[in-house]
């Protein structure tokens, strides 16, 4: 028997699969191909896709102020988490294909014609990857992408500072940016901080936290940063997939420090943006903002871009592209989750050299969701 939240999911994927339906057409577009070349730092109204301060994140981390991140919350499960539970979905099919060939069997023993195989619904998305077990595991791993709309060096110090009080034994350096960020006569050209161990509620994670204040040489921003540094924050359970499902994550941080600007000590200026990329600039390994969606936000280091779609159709045909493109042996893995109210399609692929394309596509009633991930292989 199926508990009350594994109705409720169901009921709100029945919901969302209706709206892909009404947002979807019969025949799908060709490959789309982007045609702008006009450059602008004017950017839509995408107010509908953005969260402000004190949005949350993950295990008390939150949107800080002067930040705005753009689009959902992208998460999905690990390759840790997919291999754990592995074994158990593998049995549930094996008793399920069973239960069937025996009914089958039965059916044919009675005289009784079996029913012809139900055709499997084409309409997307598709249903939970581990829909067989009674709890399927919950997404380990979260992403949220934010542009930086304050004082730059005040939201990556408070951000730093939630890194700080969400791992208790972090020790990171909240009042001198050289610590995690290069430069370049003074200007920043990149930040990366990554904190490890163990929440106030015993919970093993890693949080990583990378920012892109655009190309220094040309003075130009990604694509729809609207001339503003953009942050990428990436939140992960990484202690044992099993235990990290008995609990889910909860309460609120305590004890974040209090960030002041006069105590900044490294004395790195962010640089200013002259303009934003155009929107037919390659990003994430090559790849090109088609012009069936809306480009939300994009960062050249960290690689990574996201988009909404009108049609539901046209975002997940972004996600699964993007990732076969990158598979010249088409050995992709897709693993499909169910929440109570969205449903997330991760793609994935290893390339050759070890780099990682990922793209996490997001139905909801928030709208149609795509973001793109390119991480290169470590050298």
């Amino acid at each position: 028997m199926k508990s009350r939240s594994g109705r409720s999911a169901l009921a709100a994927v029945l919901m969302l699969s209706a709206l892909a339906a009404c947002t979807s057409e019969d025949s799908p577009d060709p490959s789309p191909t982007a045609t702008s070349t006009t450059r602008t730092t004017q950017a839509p109204d995408l107010s509908d896709s953005e969260s402000g301060p004190e949005s949350p994140i993950a295990y008390g981390l939150y949107v800080p102020a002067g930040a705005t991140q753009l689009g959902p919350l992208f998460r999905y499960r690990s390759p840790r988490l997919i291999s754990a539970f592995r074994p158990e979905l593998d049995a549930a099919q094996a008793q399920k294909d069973a239960e069937a060939a025996d009914k089958v069997a039965e059916d044919e023993a009675n005289g009784t014609p079996s029913p012809s195989p139900t055709p499997t619904p084409t309409t997307r998305p598709s249903p939970d990857s581990f829909k067989l077990l009674e709890e399927p595991p919950r997404p380990d791993t979260t992403i949220s992408l934010m542009r930086i709309d304050g004082d730059p060096s005040t939201v990556v110090r408070e951000m730093l500072a939630q890194m700080d009080a969400a791992i208790p034994t972090a020790d990171l350096d909240l009042n001198d940016l050289s610590t995690y960020c290069r430069s370049k006569e003074r200007r920043i050209t990149r930040c990366e901080a990554v904190a490890r161990g163990n929440t106030e509620g015993n919970r093993e994670i890693r949080v990583t936290l990378k920012v892109d204040p655009g190309r220094l040489s040309t003075r130009t921003a990604p694509p729809a940063a609207m001339t503003r540094p953009v942050m990428q924050v990436l939140v992960e359970y990484v202690g044992d997939p099993r235990a990290g499902q008995i609990a889910r994550e909860t309460g609120s941080l305590d004890n974040v420090a209090e960030i002041k600007s006069q105590d900044e000590t490294s004395g790195l200026i962010w640089p200013k943006m002259d303009e934003d990329a155009p929107s037919t600039t390659k990003l994430v390994n090559g790849w090109t903002a088609p012009t069936s969606a809306t480009l939300l936000l994009s960062g050249f280091t960290p690689k990574f871009a996201a988009v909404t779609t009108t049609r539901a159709f046209a975002a997940d045909q972004v996600a699964e592209q993007f990732v076969r493109a990158n598979s010249p042996d088409g050995k992709v893995t897709k693993d499909v989750t169910e929440d109570l109210n969205s449903v997330s399609t991760m793609y994935a692929v290893r390339t050759k050299d070890g780099s990682i394309a990922r793209a996490v596509y997001i139905l909801s009633a928030r709208g149609n969701y795509t973001a793109l991930f390119y991480t290169p292989a470590a050298k």
